[in-house]
């Protein structure tokens, strides 16, 4: 099931999805001591990841993990890790537990079975997992072209994206399918007729797709232009 709202503005949609997300979390955590709340990275989720950190939730009883993260170093500018301390691990969320996907081996490929151990150590399965969309239909680090292998038994996959600057570790798509909630938060004309397109037309080769044809869990988009 999709369900999407539209925003006049970032602000508008900020607080929008803040109450959507806490009241998610809350709903899980009656039937759960703990949940899982995975976050995407970028520069988007510096605009709404704030709004969120101000509900009043019992956030020690909340885990935080990353959706996919740059291969840089966890105090980098480019580090989702960073963003995530920065602008979500603060006021009211500031006790919340962060499990980061960056390890010290030189390349993620050599740090998915490290990753996947501690993405299994997580209350599952995720209570909300919250996404962006790329303007090629990618979501973490699972750009087109990208293999989804079904029988992967990892959470977790080693990326090297056609364009961006860096390797990268990504949540798998059969990981975040699994989840109880998806979000995705859609920002810009080009990304909402991207949207407009995979809901009507899907392209298989498009992990937006992909996600929503794999996954029976209610997606939620929150969308501005």
């Amino acid at each position: 099931m999709i369900e999407r709202h539209h925003h006049a503005n970032m602000q508008a949609l900020a607080t929008t999805f803040a109450d959507f997300a806490a009241s998610t979390l809350r709903s899980a955590l009656r039937d759960s001591p703990a949940v899982t709340l995975v976050v995407p990275g970028g520069q988007t989720p510096r605009a709404y990841l704030p709004a969120l950190s101000q509900q009043a939730l019992p956030w020690k009883n909340i885990h935080i993990t990353l959706s996919d993260e740059r291969w840089v170093e966890a105090q980098a500018d480019a580090s989702n890790e960073r963003l995530v301390r920065e602008c979500l691990l603060i006021n009211e969320a500031r006790n919340a537990h962060l499990v980061g996907l960056k390890t010290p081996h030189l390349r993620p490929s050599d740090a998915v079975a490290t990753v996947h151990e501690r993405l299994t150590r997580l209350p599952a399965p995720f209570s909300l997992t919250i996404l962006g969309l790329g303007e090629d239909g990618h979501i973490a680090s699972l750009f087109p072209g990208v293999v989804h292998d079904p029988t992967n038994p990892y959470l977790c996959q080693a990326v090297e994206p056609p364009i961006a600057p860096s390797s990268r570790i990504s949540l798998t798509l059969s990981a975040l399918a699994d989840s109880c909630h998806i979000a995705v938060v859609v920002t810009g004309a080009v990304k909402r007729q991207l949207l407009d397109q995979l809901i009507e037309s899907p392209d298989p080769s498009i992990p937006f797709a992909q996600l929503i044809r794999l996954s029976s869990s209610p997606i939620t988009i929150f969308e501005t232009n």
